[in-house]
């Protein structure tokens, strides 16, 4: 199928779209150099404004939006812009695609500064320059829609890794949090949902050009429509799927919890305020909780959980931190999950980000520093070279040290897996917290700087695919919003409005059994990219052989047409 879609014309002579027309013969026929450029510039400055354009239907399919089938649509539309072209047209049409996706997705950043949202973008966008040139050596291959569906999952595994450690917003899969595609998460993870993803919406695009073969009359017979009909057929297959994957939800328990969302002074990147008054919000949240449970207006949690940074200072170094934390732990009378910011005990200089099981008999216990910092954020690579330069990154005034270990701590009956803010979209992380033994995931987070800008809601679409992936509850908690209690079906139960006060309490499933994409772990990840690396080597070398195959016979022609000229 594949092969026959990508012939560049049909028997009739009509041409399928993304193919350029050969060269006219009578070099007197061709227009001057103005003229070629101009047309080519022309037809590039199209092409590109689609490219543009499909990249912004791509950032619509994310949340806030949630816009999930325009995914498809993006999928298609570059797979189509790219058929049949040079790797360097491909390159560009991608970047083209990739520059205005990752501006619309992280527009959020803004709140920081317009140059780090382009700037971010740009850096994405350059993973999407091997990504359309690799689509568009491959197109020319049988089956290509297979292969480009891997190269998008090759495009995700170096864009999640490097560099600084990766940055995986904007993967195919944290748009499809809530569609068909959705239950393929428990097989093999958010790589599946991406490769799926890709793969329909390119089995669209192959559909496409094997209809527009259908524009010549020769061609519109039974035998010339079936490239398009199975090609649909094949992207509906695709498409529904994962609706037939079973989704682990059976409880082996449940832990009555109270999570708790105290709210800032402000949002924004001043969102702390004065020292103290985000830790006091949630030590008066938790001491109100407290006091209806006295009331008989709540049922008794067995355990509570705060945010990341909802003690705004160090609570082994400040007293007063302390004792807030510690007298309204006793009051609740259950563990309290703190998030903290505490100093290395060894490194000086250095903050760690902290879970912290807060005991109302023996006070603080075991914690989990969280592994990724994030760079420029939590800490600055290259500090005395960059931040002569960007002034702006002394608003980090230290670095975040990064944990070694994983986040699974027992608070009170529950074997909670604790990931802090931008962790949870980080597959390792996460899978490894769950192998490592937690019974359900709990995502600390701060969100005020970026609150009502539309992040919130994308962090939390990757809490609902987590879900579905490891069969986990996921407990989001934020200082000032989203908090929320996701299901291990991915169904949000509660959530909280942003800036607001507010206490979700629920009795959270736990759960033992892992999914068969905790079992596989990287392998599929790692199998898909190859198999798209390959394909390109495959597609470059095939080039290879038939140019070389071309030239000889022209060698050869050539000498036979002397010889015989020589005999004459």
């Amino acid at each position: 199928m594949g092969h026959e879609i990508t012939t560049a014309s049909d028997e009739g002579g009509s041409r399928a779209p993304g193919v350029e027309a050969p060269a006219a013969a009578d070099e007197g026929a061709r227009p001057g150099r103005l003229k070629r450029l101009g047309a080519c510039a022309r037809r590039n400055g199209r092409r590109t404004g689609i490219a543009a354009v499909a990249g912004l239907a791509l950032a619509a399919a994310f949340p806030p939006y949630d816009v999930w089938p325009l995914s498809l649509v993006a999928v298609a539309t570059l797979s189509l812009l790219v058929h049949g072209r040079t790797a360097r047209q491909g390159a560009w049409y991608g970047f083209a695609f990739a520059v205005p996706f990752f501006i619309g997705l992280l527009k959020w950043l803004h709140v920081v500064g317009w140059d780090a949202t382009i700037g971010l973008s740009v850096i994405q966008a350059a993973f999407f320059l091997l990504l359309g040139a690799g689509l568009a050596v491959t197109s020319r291959l049988p089956a290509w829609p297979l292969w480009a569906a891997c190269l998008w999952v090759a495009e995700e595994f170096a864009r999640d890794r490097q560099p600084f450690g990766g940055f995986p917003w904007g993967r195919l899969a944290f748009a499809n949090t809530d569609s068909p595609f959705t239950p393929l998460a428990a097989l093999g993870g958010a790589v599946l949902v991406t490769f799926a993803v890709a793969l329909c919406g390119a089995l669209l695009a192959a559909a496409a050009l094997a209809a527009w073969r259908l524009r010549d009359g020769a061609s519109r017979t039974p035998r010339g429509a079936l490239p398009a009909a199975v090609a649909v057929v094949l992207a509906a297959v695709v498409a529904l799927v994962g609706l037939a994957v079973p989704v682990p939800t059976k409880a082996d328990d449940s832990a009555r919890i109270a999570v708790v969302q105290g709210n800032v002074q402000q949002p924004g990147m001043d969102f702390l305020g004065r020292p103290m008054k985000i830790l006091e919000n949630h030590a008066e949240a938790t001491e109100k909780l407290a006091d209806d449970i006295r009331a008989g207006r709540e049922e008794k949690p067995d355990l509570v959980i705060w945010p990341e940074n909802s003690s705004d200072l160090d609570p082994y170094k400040w007293p007063e931190a302390y004792q807030a934390i510690d007298k309204a732990v006793k009051d609740i009378g259950v563990p309290v999950l703190v998030g903290a910011l505490v100093d290395h005990p060894k490194k000086e200089g250095y903050v760690e980000n902290q879970g912290i099981v807060w005991d109302p008999k023996t006070g603080p216990g075991k914690s989990y520093t969280k592994q990724h910092p994030v760079p420029f954020g939590e800490y600055v690579p290259f500090r005395d070279q960059l931040s002569k330069v960007i002034t702006r990154l002394q608003q980090v005034p230290r670095d975040f040290y990064p944990g070694d270990h994983d986040g699974v701590l027992q608070t009170g009956p529950a074997k909670l897996g604790d990931v802090i803010c931008f962790e949870v979209a980080y597959d390792e992380i996460v899978r490894d917290t769950v192998n490592g033994g937690a019974r359900a995931l709990v995502v600390q987070t701060n969100n005020a700087t970026y609150g009502e800008t539309g992040q919130p809601e994308q962090q939390l679409a990757m809490s609902k695919l987590r879900a579905i992936e490891h069969g986990r509850a996921v407990v989001t908690a934020a200082t000032s919003g989203i908090s929320a209690i996701v299901r291990p079906d991915g169904t949000i139960e509660q959530r909280t409005a942003e800036f607001t006060q507010d206490v979700l309490t629920t009795d959270l499933p736990l759960r033992d059994d892992t999914t068969i994409a905790d079992r596989a772990g990287a392998a599929p990840e790692w199998v898909l990219a190859m198999v798209g690396l390959v394909s390109v080597a495959a597609a470059v070398t095939m080039g290879a052989l038939g140019r070389r195959r071309r030239t000889s016979a022209e060698t050869s022609q050539s000498v036979t047409v002397e010889t015989r000229g020589s005999s004459d």
